[in-house]
């Protein structure tokens, strides 16, 4: 576990320093405001998913009452 947490902090420090920043600079705009949109994001589209299929099940049991 120690060897894979070293790993992901000099992934850090080389992105941080490709892109022109602070170790700590970098590590703020990933878990404190990149990670939380995507995480907010793919929310909104698992609730937009569900409200799709709920419907699509509600057109599908019509369909099929229409039919008997």
């Amino acid at each position: 576990m120690n060897d894979f947490f070293n790993l992901c902090v000099h992934i850090l420090k080389v992105s941080a320093d490709f892109c022109g920043m602070t170790y700590q600079e970098i590590n703020v705009w990933l878990f404190v405001i990149i990670h939380p949109v995507v995480t907010l994001v793919l929310f909104i589209l698992w609730l937009i998913s569900i409200n799709k299929n709920r419907k699509l099940k509600t057109q599908i049991k019509t369909l099929h009452y229409e039919k008997k």
